[in-house]
């Protein structure tokens, strides 16, 4: 009977999900062209609330916890496990202060109203999953702008979207590329719970009444520990958080 009340509540949330990402395009760019990075960020910003408050619509909330103070002063790499598309806006909304940049898939870069103009200006960086070699560049090139500009990358080392909640083989190389070009940075861990629930029918439609929750865990300077060992308390900390 949930699923027959869905159907309606999807066709208003994809509507308002849609709208919301028409108007911000124009004016992200007029944002970034008139007035530089800071005022397009605040577009950014804004743009993310409102996706995020969509979830309203089907009865779902977000929230997030963290575990410790995570400083605004050095370069972070947040790395989280991958169930849905509202682990991105999540991410991007609760820890705006940090300037998040993504790891991206290259088609997310073109023909999508705001996300594509986002990811293409806003200082995230675009990988061709086909072409392992063109991610090298890419990804050192991510590394050194958090380490310069004292910002953050976001990585999902999964690669795709787990569709029941339990977490995929972690890849270890695109983390490893980040550190290296990033040795002053802090590694900080993700655990998403429940966003995977609200495509649990697939793309229509929406699950309904689902608590999408988000534990940050305590950081890990890369300088203290070598990479194995690094990344292996990260996949730990991520995967145990993960209570699907």
């Amino acid at each position: 009977m949930n699923k027959v009340f869905s159907y309606p509540l999807t066709f208003a949330a994809y509507i308002s999900f849609i709208l919301i990402i028409c108007v911000f395009h124009p004016i992200q760019y007029i944002s970034l062209k008139l007035f530089g990075y800071e005022a397009h960020k605040k577009s950014v910003d804004v743009l993310n609330y409102f996706l995020l408050h969509v979830l309203l619509l089907t009865f779902s909330s977000c929230k997030v916890e963290f575990e410790a103070n995570i400083p605004e002063d050095k370069p972070i790499i947040f790395v989280s496990n991958h169930q849905g598309l509202y682990d991105i806006i999540g991410i991007a909304w609760f820890l705006r202060k940090y300037h998040p940049k993504f790891v991206s898939k290259v088609e997310l870069g073109k023909g999508i109203p705001s996300v594509s103009f986002n990811l293409k200006h806003g200082g995230s960086v675009l990988i061709d999953r086909k072409d392992p070699k063109q991610a090298l560049p890419v990804l050192k090139q991510l590394g050194e702008y958090i380490e310069t500009h004292k910002r953050s990358a976001v990585i999902f080392p999964e690669g795709t979207r787990s569709t029941t909640g339990a977490p995929k083989t972690f890849a270890p190389n695109g983390l490893k590329i980040l550190c290296k070009y990033a040795p002053n940075a802090l590694v900080v861990p993700i655990s998403v719970n429940n966003s995977w629930k609200l495509f649990q029918y697939g793309s229509f439609p929406l699950g309904m009444g689902n608590k999408i929750a988000f534990t940050v865990h305590a950081p890990i300077a890369v300088k203290e520990f070598d990479y194995n060992s690094l990344f292996e308390m990260t996949e730990k900390a991520i995967v145990d958080g993960i209570v699907n």
